[in-house]
């Protein structure tokens, strides 16, 4: 007899489509959706067209006459796909996008309606979003932050709304967003690698950051998952026994992808292929009912557009399938948890990837200064690069099943290590016309070939080199992309500016040719760098375990406290990225997240084993007390015999009842005592030592009963239930 729980569960029906006609993907309607510059050009004069260009080519203002002709080609647009609203969309410090949509209809002075969206709508809103976090950057009471058109992500239209890229300042200039830090990175680093660039190839102009997420996730029956507070809530599940199959005999990776989430995959897939989101890849992943999409590779500030994007359709479209799509990074214990591993490169505006490698010497040898550099840039911010990937839903699953740890190190194959080791050894000073071709030809000109198959197949290492990208694994499903990736591109950024100083020193004080001050500055750094390998050897082992029992002593508070030390502020300030104010602000509010996501889960957790599991353990108690007094009728003398073990499972459910009633109210009382701190570090600490404890605790003694009662009056859906689509 199936459970009273799952019985009520929405047959599954065929969805309306979200803003597509018909099925067929054509090339015509990729960006159907989209505003891009080649249908901005049929809407506005060539000089309005060069004038925008030269705005963004030189990151300078546009004047109040480009504005208007902007927004007139936007609403002429928007409205003839059949928009009625316009909104500045915008990536807050949430982790959500947000908007206020406005309609284009407006009334004249005689009260005539008429349709109006003119330039200083376009380029300014001022939304009413005091609430939306800050970190103390203003009062809450001032609703005056400010979004700014950012001109690099082109307009999108959405249900029925004109969508608008932007970034949200506050009064003062602070930024409250993912996405403005971000634009001023790509900058930075742009600048930088160019430079460097020019060392081997003057026609470069461009750098440009490139990104591929892998966005995995959950679905889970929605009229099922209505059967758990704690995921509705939490968005995830605070207890639950693991199903006797989970990832076991791997049937599900990579398998055949179940009827029902297909049809939901093609409907994601259109709806995203109208908007311009380039998804390539959809696959099973490792646990059942979880799965990946993953896109081209994109320029990153559009890449995370996107990403934020697809979450928001994911999650409408879910529903009208009558699903509910996870991203939280660990929704059920001891199963897989969903990262969104973020595949970093670097582009130039003649087509290279600077971390390819090249089928010349001298190529190669660009690719290796890159190549280089970046792993010292993240040795040099390890501590902030970790803390870019650290919350309390990731807290759960890095370093669990087959995620990587949180503390960083870097896999880059035995070939390349072999190929550092090699550049180590050349001399110091001015290499000789010998060495120089040995070099050339038997140790760089090689790489292509050694490259084949670079892959860290265990995937234990937080980032990766992957053949022509660094693969950030640490990432979160949840975390938004710009937060990792700002801290990638400045790091680099950074380094490239102090790797490009002392070339310049070597070449122009102590007279060395370019390519001998090159292997030079790279010998050296290859020297520091090895602390961050890790190759999944004895020696790579044995240094990570050391380094993992140092991290394993920091609190959650005290990992995120990276984003406000000297180095992490010097950074910033040096590259006008943050400023310490910025910094401050934004540590405060990944605090302030850890706390409440904590606090959350504590009480649900509480309410769920008050309300639900303490009353069904007291029922089923009552059905065993019956049980027993009948046996007592029955055998008598005898019934010690033959009703033991219901005296024991008696005894088992109340210990565990008393158990879970004494950690809750100890919970109540920890949370209480939290509440006394004002410091909201202070505050974290006790979340993250005394009250996390409990849930655990809490859960392990939950979890003994959902074993032990009746299945027909358990009153939440086990994970047999939610993890296997039907």
């Amino acid at each position: 007899m199936r459970s009273q729980r799952t019985q009520n569960r929405i047959p599954f029906s065929e969805p309306q489509h979200l803003h597509v006609e018909g099925s067929a993907r054509q090339a015509s309607n990729f960006g159907k959706h989209v505003l891009n510059r080649s249908k901005l050009e049929n809407y506005l004069n060539q000089n309005a067209c060069k004038a925008l260009d030269r705005c963004i080519r030189k990151n300078i203002s546009i004047s109040n006459e480009l504005a208007d002709q902007i927004a007139s080609a936007m609403k002429a647009w928007a409205i003839s796909l059949g928009a009625t609203h316009y909104t500045h969309w915008f990536q807050p410090l949430s982790g959500a996008t947000a908007e206020k949509q406005d309609s284009f209809f407006d009334l004249d002075f005689k009260g005539n309606l008429i349709e109006k969206f003119e330039g200083v709508q376009l380029v300014q809103q001022q939304p009413d979003v005091s609430f939306a976090p800050s970190g103390g950057a203003r009062n809450t009471f001032e609703g005056r932050g400010y979004t700014l058109w950012d001109p690099t992500s082109p307009p999108f239209i959405y249900d029925d709304a004109l969508c608008i890229p932007t970034l949200f300042v506050s009064f003062t200039g602070e930024s409250l967003d993912y996405k403005t830090p971000l634009l001023k990175s790509l900058k930075v680093l742009d600048e930088a690698a160019t430079e460097v660039c020019k060392y081997f190839d003057k026609n470069v102009a461009k750098v440009q950051a490139t990104l591929g997420w892998e966005q995995e996730f959950f679905l889970i029956d929605a009229s099922i998952a209505l059967t758990r507070p704690d995921l509705i809530l939490t968005g995830r599940t605070l207890l639950g026994h693991a199903p006797a199959k989970g990832k076991h005999l791997g049937k599900h990776y990579f398998g055949a992808i179940p009827n029902r989430v297909l049809t939901f995959l093609k409907d994601l897939e259109q709806a995203c292929f109208h908007l311009g989101i380039p998804i390539k890849t959809r696959h099973n992943e490792l646990a059942p009912s979880q799965f990946e999409l993953t896109p081209v590779f994109e320029e990153a500030n559009l890449s995370i557009d996107h990403n934020s994007l697809l979450m928001d359709l994911m999650s409408k479209l879910a529903t009208k399938h009558h699903f509910m799509v996870i991203f939280h990074e660990k929704p059920f214990a001891n199963i897989n948890g969903s990262g969104k591993h973020n595949n970093w490169s670097l582009a130039t505006n003649t087509g290279l990837n600077l971390l390819s490698p090249s089928k010349t010497p001298m190529g190669n040898l660009q690719f290796l200064t890159f190549f280089i550099n970046t792993i010292a840039a993240v040795l040099k911010h390890e501590a902030l690069v970790s803390a870019a990937t650290i919350s309390a839903s990731n807290d759960l699953r890095l370093g669990s099943n087959e995620a990587p740890p949180s503390f960083i190190s870097i896999f880059i194959g035995k070939e390349l290590t072999k190929v550092l080791e090699e550049l180590e050894n050349v001399s110091k000073g001015k290499l000789s016309p010998q060495e120089k071709t040995d070099l050339k030809l038997n140790v760089i000109g090689k790489i292509p070939e050694i490259l084949l198959d670079n892959t860290d197949q265990t995937r234990t290492s937080p980032i990766a080199f992957t053949g022509n990208k660094f693969e950030y694994r640490a990432v979160g499903a949840n975390t938004h992309c710009a937060k990792p990736i700002t801290v990638l591109n400045s790091a680099v950024a950074e380094q490239l500016l102090d790797f490009k100083e002392t070339v310049d020193v070597l070449v122009n004080e102590k007279n060395m040719k370019k390519d001998d001050a090159i292997f030079n500055v790279l010998r050296d750094m290859i020297k520091h760098i090895k602390n961050i390998l890790n190759e999944g050897d004895e020696k790579s082992t044995k240094k990570t375990e050391k380094k993992a029992s140092k991290h394993n002593q920091r609190s959650v508070p005290d990992l995120l406290s990276a984003y406000t030390s000297d180095s992490s502020i010097a950074l910033f300030e040096k590259l006008e990225i943050f400023t310490q104010k910025e910094l401050l602000e934004r540590y405060a509010i990944d605090l302030n997240d850890y706390v409440q996501t904590l606090q959350i889960e504590s009480r649900a957790l509480g309410d769920i084993a008050r309300n639900h599991i303490i009353p069904t353990s007291i029922k089923y108690q009552n059905i065993i007390i019956e049980n027993i007094r009948g046996l007592k009728e029955i055998y008598g003398d005898q019934f010690k015999t033959f009703g033991q073990e219901q005296l024991t499972i008696l005894e088992e459910i109340s210990a565990h009842i008393t158990e879970i009633n004494k950690s809750v109210n100890a919970m109540i009382g920890a949370r209480e005592k939290s509440a006394d701190w004002e410091d909201v570090y202070k505050k974290a600490l006790v979340y993250s030592k005394e009250i996390m404890p409990f849930l655990e605790q809490i859960r392990t003694h939950c979890d003994a009963l959902e074993l032990t009662i009746d299945d027909e009056i358990w009153p939440l859906a086990k994970y047999r239930e939610l993890l296997f689509i039907r």
